[in-house]
């Protein structure tokens, strides 16, 4: 089984609090903190696209794919 998880490493790159973008995106802190500790099921493509656009990154900055291993790899990095 493949699960997508969305890491919000770059927050910590930019010297960001959740609060920042969460504002921005028009998101609850909370919504955020979900998707930075991988415990989110889904994102809405609409706030995967404004949480780039404020980190000023791209979708697949974000996304890995977590394998039943628990291995994690970028898309686009193979099988």
């Amino acid at each position: 089984m493949r699960q997508l998880a969305v890491g919000m490493s770059l927050l910590d790159e930019r010297g960001m609090t959740l609060a920042q973008p969460a504002e921005r995106v028009g998101v609850t802190v909370a919504d955020l903190s979900v998707q930075k500790n991988d415990r989110a099921r889904a994102i809405r493509y609409h706030t995967l696209s404004a949480i780039c656009r404020e980190l000023g990154c791209r979708p697949g900055d974000l996304l890995t794919f977590a394998t039943e291993g628990g291995g994690r790899r970028r898309p686009g990095d193979g099988r």
